[in-house]
């Protein structure tokens, strides 16, 4: 290890920054971002008694001349220095920083690449949670408690790494930061009493059913859940994010099929989280579009538990999107709805209001309801020759979509009903004649 990696405490104290370029003035605003007070020097005026006392110095004159004298003046008063862009004159150099309110990522290659480490720095934000540094202040909120109430350093040590990856922890990166100190509050109750803490649901959307559209904050869910409750139609790539001494539980049906009944999967998440659990309760696409989520937070809440939501990227977008389809176009749609196709009996559905021009309709679950979507629109005065998409698989290697017009939605809807046929989203509006459809020209299956 060529440099030692050391975080300085800068508050109040003075720090010296020769020179007036760009470089000088990035590292005068770090060393206030730091808390240090600032003393700008030209490299024209500057002199040994500018750095007596001062705890570092940066230079950036822009000559090698100038760097050489103010780095020897720095020197001659006992002051490490930074010399910007030339190692050789440095006593110590500036990492790559990445700043989470507090929580602060140090990258160096010890001159060899800036490059390298700016990279590894921009990965590295990428993981972090944005409210990091807000989980920082709950465990200092806490640390004079901690270790008041328990004298034990193993339990210490078991209560802190449950504070920053368990319950409390997925409240604050959620945002919920009343609700993560309660949770906390209650863990620290229990580990002084001995008692067995709760638990946590997420409720996480997986998505249309490519891995690659997990949100990130669903992965490292997956990664960290102790049961992954489960839909029918999460496919098996995305459950295979999961660690690998996960419970996988599947409680989803598929239309048609028996399957658990919502009480009973809000009862197993209840049941679980009080047994101290970590628990992803994992949804295609996003929980709170025609997934029910809502009343499994309804029922976590009831019953005093934590609970989280990840929300995912829903079938309409994600199918949409794999084929081309904008949902809203400046020239063909100016709205969207999004309905299920349950509805299609009309006691949810106001089809009049739906069949307008420059609307778009993205109907859920309709495949097997196509021929009453179909009269609903047309007797609410939609044109028969409305284009139409039917996506199945939607994002997923299996995708598979037709289209054709709304006269004929039953008959294209045909084929995505089989015995082995995936989900499938109606698409219906102007938008669907752009759909992009491998080895099929737009209109075939009417043509």
């Amino acid at each position: 290890m060529k440099h030692l990696p050391l975080f300085f405490d800068l508050a109040g104290r003075t720090v010296v920054v020769v020179g007036e370029s760009p470089a000088a003035d990035r590292r005068a605003d770090l060393a206030r971002s730091a808390g240090a007070e600032v003393s700008r020097v030209t490299a024209a005026t500057v002199k040994i008694a500018d750095f007596r006392g001062a705890a570092a110095a940066f230079i950036a004159t822009g000559t090698l001349e100038g760097d050489t004298a103010a780095q020897h003046l720095a020197k001659a008063a006992g002051v490490p220095v930074n010399v910007a862009d030339r190692p050789e004159l440095c006593d110590f150099i500036l990492p790559a920083i990445v700043d989470r309110d507090g929580v602060v990522v140090a990258i160096s290659t010890g001159g060899a690449s800036p490059t390298l480490a700016s990279i590894l720095r921009g990965r590295i934000e990428a993981a972090l949670p944005e409210r990091i540094g807000a989980l920082a202040k709950l465990a200092r909120t806490f640390r004079a408690q901690a270790n008041a109430l328990i004298p034990d350093p193993a339990r210490r040590r078991g209560f802190w790494r449950r504070l920053v990856e368990g319950p409390a922890a997925r409240l604050v990166l959620a945002g919920d930061e009343a609700g993560a100190r309660r949770v906390a509050l209650g863990e620290l109750d229990a580990v002084r009493r001995r008692m067995s803490p709760v638990g946590i649901a997420h409720i996480v959307g997986a998505g249309p059913g490519d891995p690659d559209l997990l949100t990130l904050r669903a992965a490292q869910l997956l990664q960290e859940a102790d049961a992954i409750l489960h839909d029918e139609l999460v496919p098996a790539a995305i459950l295979g994010r999961a660690r690998r001494d996960a419970e996988l539980v599947l409680v989803g049906k598929r239309k048609g099929s028996v399957g658990l009944a919502q009480a009973d999967i809000e009862a197993e998440l209840v049941r679980r989280v009080r047994a101290g659990q970590t628990v992803v309760r994992l949804k295609a696409g996003d929980p709170f579009i025609f997934g029910r989520g809502g009343e499994e937070v309804e029922a976590l809440r009831a019953a005093g538990l934590p609970v989280s939501v990840v929300p995912g990227v829903t079938a309409a977008l994600g199918c949409a999107a794999s084929v081309g389809i904008p949902l809203t176009h400046r020239r063909l749609a100016s709205a969207v709805t999004f309905v299920s196709g349950h509805g299609a009996d009309g006691r949810e559905v106001t089809w009049p209001r739906l069949a307008a021009q420059s609307h778009t309709l993205a109907i859920y679950m309709g495949a097997t309801e196509a021929a009453s979507v179909r009269d609903r629109l047309l007797d609410a005065g939609t044109a028969p020759t409305t284009p139409v998409a039917i996506v199945e698989n939607g994002t997923r290697p299996d995708e598979r979509v037709s289209v054709g017009r709304l006269s004929d939605l039953a008959r294209i809807a045909a084929t995505h009903t089989r015995g082995d046929a995936g989900p499938s989203l109606l698409i219906v509006g102007e938008v669907a004649a752009l759909a992009t459809v491998a080895d099929q020209p737009l209109l075939a299956e009417v043509s």
